[in-house]
């Protein structure tokens, strides 16, 4: 159990949360009493569903913040799921003058907002021409009341003075554009990050006020621009739009993996468990993460991150299976660190970094020889088909035959993946 968990458990019991909310519907609680177990500031940082303590998570309930100082925990619906996005990426140019930004190693939610600025990026997707930044960093909240989904219905939340953060604000013309900005990937995201600053701004100018959500991952901008088509409803969120976009300049096309799939070197299998990670845009920026902090341990990955504590582990071992992650010791808590290897792909171009990212998997047999049968036919092969690939390929540990079919599963999202970043 993670230390919140343990914090948790004492103050649900001490503060007899749980019997409160059923008798009443909710249970208020102030940061004093629970920094008496810890840290208030962390013990109510959930940005998204995965980070949710056990008893939360069993028991339907979320917190919100009402005051400077004070929360309110109840069964109430907080998250909204990320839609499935088939949106194509646009590709944009920055200035070639300004010296002080890497467009290569965005390192931070507050870079990825200036290179999203610089670039024009923010420009096109809210379609105002002259942009400007205005508001940002933390603020009050003011005095506001909502509707919110709870298990017997509508319950009114009433707010006071509560902290905002807002990580960008740029005025135009037409609009007000309040950005929450991540630099990894996640499913959901906690729906206040973007309406309390919403209920914030919305009664201060005259102007619509669009909150869009930015992610920012390998080289990718990801916005998606909402709206809360009942502004007293915190739960009335709508997907207005998205788009995506990328500062390069090379084209990965099918020759350049070929030439990666004809020349690559095949390695021996690592003593390391077979990946069970399917999504290798996640793999990536996990990698991104550990770059950026340098040491993490698997506790501040889940803590920190959309990682339950056993994705922490899928996805901390695919990285070890491609040589790029390594586990450590850190204060007796076991952590990673980007292998030699791993820290060289971080000096590289974002388009050479593909290229690395797809020579590493292509240099086990198993996502070498399936991505050639993909060649060959056109077609992905089937999970059947993997498989019989997998039995000849010598992994470490991989015997069970639902075992491999659980494992053909990754083959296929990597693979997926790499035929993703091929352009026409």
């Amino acid at each position: 159990m993670s230390k919140n968990d343990i914090a948790w458990e004492q103050i649900f019991y001490a503060h007899k949360i749980l019997g409160k909310v059923t008798a009443n519907g909710h249970a208020f609680i102030d940061a004093k009493d629970i920094n008496k177990f810890r840290e208030a500031r962390l013990m109510t940082k959930f940005d998204h569903r995965s980070q949710l303590p056990h008893l939360f998570a069993d028991n339907n309930l979320s917190i919100l913040p009402v005051s400077r100082g004070g929360y309110v925990i109840g069964d109430f619906n907080t998250f909204h799921n990320f839609e499935d996005s088939t949106t194509g990426i646009i590709k944009v140019s920055a200035p070639t003058f300004l010296e002080s930004l890497d467009f290569s190693t965005i390192t931070s939610e507050a870079t990825a907002i200036n290179c999203a600025f610089v670039s024009r990026i923010l420009n096109d997707f809210t379609g105002e021409e002259d942009l400007y930044p205005t508001i940002n960093g933390r603020m009050s909240s003011s005095i506001f009341n909502f509707d919110i989904s709870a298990k017997l219905g509508l319950f009114k939340v009433n707010v006071s003075n509560s902290q905002v953060e807002i990580d960008g604000g740029f005025e135009g013309s037409n609009s007000l554009n309040i950005i929450e900005a991540k630099n990894y990937i996640s499913d959901d995201f906690l729906i206040r990050q973007l309406y309390y600053p919403y209920k914030l701004w919305v009664g201060k100018v005259r102007k619509v006020v669009r909150p869009i959500f930015l992610t920012y991952s390998n080289g990718v901008f990801h916005l998606r621009e909402y709206a809360f088509d009942d502004p007293t409803h915190y739960n009335s969120v709508r997907l207005v739009k998205e788009g995506k976009y990328s500062i390069q300049h090379t084209v990965i096309n099918i020759q350049m993996v070929q030439e990666i799939l004809s020349s690559v070197k095949t390695v021996p299998e690592p003593q390391i468990p077979f990946p069970q990670a399917d999504s290798f845009k996640r793999i990536i920026n996990l990698a991104e993460l550990v770059k950026e902090k340098g040491t993490l341990t698997k506790e501040e990955i889940t803590t920190n991150y959309d990682f339950t504590s056993r994705q922490t582990d899928y996805y901390s071992n695919a990285l070890a299976y491609l040589g790029l992650l390594t586990t450590i010791r850190d204060n007796g808590q076991v952590a990673v660190t980007l292998t030699e290897t791993g820290q060289n792909l971080f000096n590289l171009s974002i388009d050479s970094r593909q290229l690395e990212f797809i020579k590493s998997i292509l240099s086990h047999s198993a996502f070498q020889k399936t991505l050639q049968q993909y060649f060959a036919s056109g077609i992905i092969p089937t999970p059947d088909e993997i498989v019989a690939i997998m039995k000849k390929a010598n992994l470490y540990r991989v015997n069970e035959e639902s075992t491999f079919y659980r494992r053909a599963s990754t083959i296929t999202g990597w693979i997926n993946w790499i035929i993703s970043v091929i352009e026409e």
